[in-house]
């Protein structure tokens, strides 16, 4: 489904007849975020709420919303240095809101924030949703061979 944007001044307007993006923390309902990711995110089950919110801290946030009751339905955060290289993760969208194109204008208005910078690469991670991220022009890495990650220990 495509998404039809209407574009305000400030990116936390973008809006749909149906949904709207924010990219202020004011906003966000983090309990709710919370619960999302720590138990029903396959990457973050279990992710303890004072990591969860040292995580939001040291991130740029961003949501989105049912332009009309207000209701938070997806979140993401992006890790980056502003100037070679992010990191988008975090991205849910809740059940009863997939299909209604919110993870769509929830990527839509987050590449409208950091394009502008001109960075080099935006990583991220997914284990079902690469036709989503495919439309916004994410593929498979190159050379992965060249990746490298250290995973934390138990």
């Amino acid at each position: 489904m495509d998404v039809a944007l209407r574009v305000d001044r400030r990116l936390d307007e973008l809006v749909t007849s149906t949904l709207r993006f924010s990219n202020d923390p004011a906003e966000f309902d983090l309990d709710l975020v919370f619960r999302w990711l720590s138990e029903d995110a396959y990457w973050a089950i279990g992710r303890s709420r004072p990591t969860q919110d040292a995580a939001v801290v040291g991130s740029r946030n961003y949501g989105v919303f049912d332009g009309e009751s207000g209701v938070q339905l997806g979140y993401a955060r992006i890790i980056t240095d502003g100037a070679t290289f992010a990191w988008l993760c975090d991205v849910y969208v809740a059940p009863d809101a997939r299909g209604r194109g919110a993870g769509q204008l929830l990527l839509t208005g987050i590449l409208a924030e950091l394009d502008p910078l001109g960075l080099k690469r935006i990583g991220l991670r997914t284990l079902d949703a690469h036709g989503l991220y495919e439309k916004f022009g994410f593929g498979a890495l190159d050379e992965p061979e060249t990746w490298m990650a250290r995973e934390a220990s138990s």
